[in-house]
């Protein structure tokens, strides 16, 4: 993992927000009909332009650079892809934070 893509990904406050309310998808994100469990499949990119009120594409977007940088994992089900944070990832994030600087 790239400490400058992930710094990258961090740099906007919509993207943290994401990164935030997946802690909790529940608390925070409206669920969109399908059935699908939030808390263990994760959100689609339209509850996060509803939560975030930004428009669609710009939901793909940050979602986009926040999994490229190893932040979020995805899961396409049916038409919708579904992202959730990578644990794994952060914590490797984290790790080489205390390890290195």
């Amino acid at each position: 993992m790239d400490p400058v893509t992930v710094f990258a990904a961090l740099a906007h406050q919509g993207r943290q927000q994401i990164l935030t309310a997946l802690r909790n998808p529940e608390r925070h994100f409206t669920p969109n009909g399908t059935g699908v469990d939030m808390t263990v499949t994760g959100v689609c990119v339209s509850q996060v332009s509803q939560y975030l009120d930004i428009t669609p594409a710009t939901a793909s977007a940050f979602l986009a650079q926040l999994r490229a940088a190893g932040l979020l994992t995805s899961e396409r089900i049916g038409k919708f892809t579904y992202y959730r944070r990578n644990e794994r990832g952060i914590e490797e994030f984290t790790r080489t934070l205390r390890t290195e600087l």
